[in-house]
């Protein structure tokens, strides 16, 4: 169970990948190989927070897999403390910043028991500092509850803070360039070793 960012240029195809692994895009030739059992949650750019549900209506929303409404409560609960919305799970999308729908989007696409998480440019619309918390935030939720993630981004920095795996695609059509892997340890981006490795991806990026 790994985070492995996509790295490239925009309109390389990165979306378009994650659209074919989700089955929301069909392939015009070719296929897919070990996804076809694969059960999938889907961050994307935007939060897309039901805006009639609060915090713990919009997580617990995609937990119809269970039967009563407590332990649906139970498991919202659960994430809503993890990405540190706590107290904040009977407020609506309307009464959020940016920054805390993320969180909820988050904690929803956790919330749900898949295998797979793919998150396109989840952080693009935000500022460095969210960014930050948010990236923080979501590491220690994946050390809680590990799964598969495939996290596409054009921010070197992103990748470089949340990927145990980094692969470099070239512009479109796209094919991958080279794979940096950066384990599992949390990092800085002034640490000399993240530079380097920064140094490098530019180097190979179009």
């Amino acid at each position: 169970d790994t985070i492995n960012c996509i790295l490239g240029p925009s309109g390389c195809g990165k979306t378009t990948l994650l659209n074919l692994i989700s089955k929301a895009t069909k392939a015009d030739q070719g296929n897919f190989q070990g996804f076809e059992h694969k059960t999938i949650s889907y961050i994307f750019q935007e939060p897309r927070l039901l805006p009639w549900k609060n915090v713990r209506a919009n997580i617990s929303f995609v937990l119809n897999h269970i039967k009563t409404t407590k332990e649906k409560q139970k498991i919202a609960d659960k994430y809503i403390r993890l990405v540190e919305l706590y107290g904040f799970e009977n407020y609506y999308p309307s009464e959020l910043s940016g920054g805390m729908k993320q969180r909820v989007a988050i904690a929803r696409a956790f919330s749900y028991p898949s295998d797979l998480i793919l998150m396109d440019e989840p952080l693009k619309a935000l500022d460095l500092k969210l960014k930050l918390n948010l990236i923080r935030s979501f590491r220690n939720l994946w050390q809680t509850d590990k799964r598969t993630v495939i996290f596409v981004t054009h921010d070197i920095d992103e990748a470089l803070l949340l990927g145990n795996n980094i692969y470099v695609f070239s512009k479109a059509p796209a094919k991958i360039k080279e794979r940096f892997s950066l384990g599992t340890a949390e990092r800085s981006l002034n640490s000399i070793e993240i530079k380097e490795i920064k140094n490098k991806i530019w180097e190979v990026m179009d």
